[in-house]
């Protein structure tokens, strides 16, 4: 079994991590179950930037093996925003709700071919020392509805539309949601990487 720390505080990307990686091949721990664990300040100005910061940081404080994604929404008509800031776009972090509003209050008007917008994922795996191993990152494109639809996921997905579906991420069954979001698709480029570290 390999030691592996998950460097993500969000349940539900917890969740979706879990579900990815082969729970017999790696003990997987959450940084919510390690008392000591410290705060990485994402001063990046990149996703693929804060990833590598909270894999490293994290990493070379704990003195173990740490696996760090940082990922969020970019919104064509608003030039790429929120961007890193998709967790804090509302104010404050983590505020779904207000984030929403936010995003919705911003692209009021805007007519729905001109709603397209992408959420990407950028991945980072440091070795104990804190220095980077591997890398993978995956996007996922659709359409800002106009209003919130779906209970499922979280963050911006009840407003994010895959137009092939007809459906918001929020709408959508989680095994679908597995096989063609971000991170899923991050995940299947970083697993080969892992594993050769992990297991060569």
């Amino acid at each position: 079994m390999f030691d592996l720390v998950l460097g993500t505080g969000n349940a539900k990307k917890l969740i979706e991590l879990r579900l990815l990686l082969p729970v017999d091949r790696f003990a997987l721990t959450a940084l919510s179950e390690i008392p000591d664990a410290t705060d990485v300040e994402e001063t990046g100005t990149t996703f693929a930037e804060n990833a590598e910061l909270k894999a490293t940081v994290q990493a070379k404080h704990l003195g173990r093996w740490v696996l760090a994604e940082d990922s969020g929404l970019s919104v064509d008509a608003l030039g790429g925003a929120p961007g890193v800031f998709s967790a804090r776009y509302g104010g404050q972090h983590g505020d779904d709700a207000a984030n929403n509003a936010k995003l919705l209050a911003e692209l009021e008007g805007v007519p729905t071919e001109k709603r397209t917008a992408y959420y990407s994922c950028h991945i980072c795996l440091s070795d104990p020392q804190g220095n980077p191993r591997a890398t993978a990152s995956g996007t996922c494109g659709g359409l800002i509805r106009t209003q919130a639809s779906g209970t499922a996921g979280f963050g911006y997905d009840p407003l994010f539309e895959i137009r092939e579906y007809h459906r918001t991420f929020a709408e959508l069954d989680l095994v679908v949601k597995r096989a063609i979001s971000h991170r899923s698709r991050a995940l299947r480029e970083f697993l080969p990487k892992l594993m050769r570290i992990a297991f060569s």
